[in-house]
């Protein structure tokens, strides 16, 4: 089951909730699905993780784990998720985030320059937050709604793949007396 997976790469319960990070959630992280490893506590963790990891925010692990706790998401899988947006992938993630922001908006992209400085950004900032921003967001949902359906649709489909093995692995045993 896709379970034995997860917990193989799973924090302890306890070390979650010792980190001084994560202290501000106080009681609520003893909710015990935000523990379990179940088709919907999965899903709805691959949904928040994957929508936090596009928001271009300093502490994206904090956005994920507030969300997590409402909606019921496996904790340490929607904060994991975070880290597919880390230093080495962000600049083409938010790039193309960007891109979609001005296709939406109907602005031509900026093309960047041949030597990006920090003179060159903060100049433009005022014209690319706004495209950037509503790509972010409008990635982040697409990407969310898309894990999310995903992990349910995969989910289900292991567990009749596997009945259907059990099944038949009982046909082929001969009959005991």
């Amino acid at each position: 089951m896709p379970r034995r997976v997860f917990k193989r790469y799973m924090p302890d319960p306890e070390s979650i909730r010792a980190n001084k990070s994560l202290r501000f959630l106080g009681k609520l992280l003893h909710d015990p699905n935000l523990w379990h490893l179940n088709r919907h506590s999965v899903a709805r963790a691959m949904a928040v993780g994957l929508f936090a990891a596009f928001i271009p925010l300093p502490m994206q692990m904090l956005l994920a784990a507030s969300l997590a706790v409402p909606v019921r998401g496996n904790l340490p899988i929607s904060v994991g998720l975070v880290w597919l947006t880390n230093p080495i992938t962000m600049p083409p993630v938010f790039y193309c985030t960007y891109k979609l922001g001005a296709w939406i908006m109907g602005v031509p992209p900026m093309l960047l320059p041949d030597e990006l400085t920090w003179e060159w950004i903060s100049g433009e900032l005022a014209t690319l937050w706004q495209p950037f921003l509503l790509g972010s967001l409008v990635a982040g949902l697409i990407f969310s709604v898309l894990a999310y359906n995903l992990t349910m649709l995969y989910w289900r489909w292991w567990v009749r793949h596997n009945w259907r093995k059990r099944q038949e692995r009982r046909q082929q045993q001969p009959a005991q007396k």
